[in-house]
């Protein structure tokens, strides 16, 4: 009977144990799995590029955190592994969203700064196409003034650049797509974009001067990303049609054009006003032009370039006036500005930004008249404000602008103003393209706009 007993007691104590046992071993096989899966995940995760582009592994779905659930007591450590996998999975349905609005097959390229003077085209992965939105195929793309400063220093002004960023914003293109409630735009139309979006719900907003939003994304401005690619999404309200007789180039121009329409609003430039414009760069060109247009009887440019007033005369200023660098040398200037004038001159444009442009253009103004800061060159200036002040000159800025795509449009339509003689140089849309285009640019010389064809 002891025997008997003896392995009775056994069967009856070694069956738990064996559950016991097989339940340790299920147990370690889940733990084994579930840091498989999450491991699995932060690979996966890993491929994701510089540029936020990343291919997606059918594998990784919701059934690893299905997996990762079954276990039932968790460790710290595990619980911190759930909430990981949760989030890059929620992560990578995001790209996996984003991705389905792209082309099937086709990879949306952009020129990203990277570094000092160093440009990469890489893949840009596009966000989904909101209800308001259209997706535009850029064809033409102009570069700023400010993309060569992001160029060659990664900052202009105060928008320094942190972290790789599409580059450029005077554009236009074709429609591709059209949100949901978009009913202006249709697939097919060539549109200039305006580029930057305010948030449309501040005090500044309400108040239309939508141009000084402090939420404002712009497009090429830290840290928003640019439109020099092969496509971007935009709101269809900045997305203005172009008429079959204005080309997408010019459509592309009527982003530094608006600049120069809008200094002429602020100025009140009509046909009893004369002007003179310091800097004969493509700022100082568009101004000119824009004046013109205005009805400025007369119009004087100066600059140090000898080309680029060759280029204001073609344009046609009335007349130029060569200056220097030395501010010792404002005294002279401001008398042969004004002999070329032959009388009043009521506005001034600074389109360049020194002490010595804006000293300029403060001593040569009539009393009475108006400076107008456009250029921003220097971040601070030492300027003669109180003999200006007890001529009652006004001094005032202007920042982009506001409301004047239609009016440019209009301007070129009519043939009022003709931006074509501006654009001296075409580069296409390569990596040598790109590098070569924004070398031409920094190089000044008789460049004045440096058009991509797309």
């Amino acid at each position: 009977m002891v025997p008997n007993e003896s392995l009775l007691q056994r069967t009856i104590w070694g069956f738990p144990i064996c559950i016991i046992l097989f339940m340790i071993r299920a147990f370690e096989e889940l733990n084994y799995n579930t840091r498989v899966d999450v491991d699995h995940l932060e690979t996966v995760w890993k491929d994701q590029d510089a540029t936020g582009c990343f291919e997606e592994d059918q594998n990784v779905d919701s059934a690893y955190l299905k997996r990762i659930r079954q276990c039932e007591v968790l460790t710290e450590r595990e619980r911190e592994r759930e909430r990981e996998a949760e989030t890059k999975i929620s992560e990578m349905a995001h790209v996996a969203q984003a991705k389905a609005g792209q082309d099937d097959g086709e990879k949306n390229m952009a020129a990203w700064l990277l570094g000092i003077k160093t440009l990469k085209i890489q893949p840009y992965l596009l966000p989904p196409l909101g209800p308001q939105d259209v997706k535009v195929r850029i064809k033409a793309l102009g570069i700023c003034g400010s993309d060569v400063h992001h160029f060659e220093t990664m900052r202009c002004a105060n928008f320094i650049v942190k972290k790789p960023m599409v580059i450029g914003h005077e554009c236009a293109g074709i429609i591709e797509e059209v949100g949901s409630e978009v009913k202006s735009l249709a697939v097919g139309d060539r549109v200039a974009l305006e580029p930057g979006i305010s948030c449309q719900r501040c005090g500044i907003c309400r108040d239309g001067r939508y141009n000084l939003c402090p939420e404002m994304k712009f497009f090429g401005s830290p840290p928003t990303n640019g439109s020099l690619a092969n496509k971007v999404v935009h709101p269809a309200n900045l997305c203005f049609k172009l008429p079959d007789t204005v080309s997408l180039e010019e459509g592309a121009m009527c982003e530094p054009l608006s600049v120069g329409v809008h200094a002429c609003r602020r100025a009140g430039i009509c046909p009893d006003t004369n002007v003179l414009i310091m800097g004969a760069g493509p700022i100082g060109l568009v101004t000119l032009l824009a004046a013109r247009a205005f009805g400025a009887p007369r119009i004087v440019i100066g600059d140090v370039d000898d080309c680029r007033l060759s280029i204001a005369k073609n344009l046609g200023a009335d007349e130029i006036v060569q200056v220097s660098t030395n501010i010792q040398d404002v005294g002279e200037e401001v008398v042969k500005i004004q002999n070329a004038m032959s009388s009043r001159i009521d506005v001034s444009f600074d389109c360049v930004g020194f002490n010595k442009t804006m000293s300029t253009a403060l001593r040569a103004t009539g009393a009475g008249g108006k400076v107008c800061l456009i250029g921003l060159a220097q971040s601070e200036m030492t300027i003669p404000l109180t003999p200006a002040a007890v001529r009652e000159i006004d001094v005032f800025g202007i920042f982009r602008y506001r409301n004047t795509w239609p009016l440019c449009i209009e301007f070129l339509r009519t043939g009022k103003i003709d931006v074509k003689p501006l654009i001296t140089h075409r580069f296409g849309f390569s990596q040598k393209g790109i590098e070569d285009a924004f070398r031409t640019s920094a190089a000044g010389g008789n460049a004045i706009k440096v058009m991509f064809n797309l």
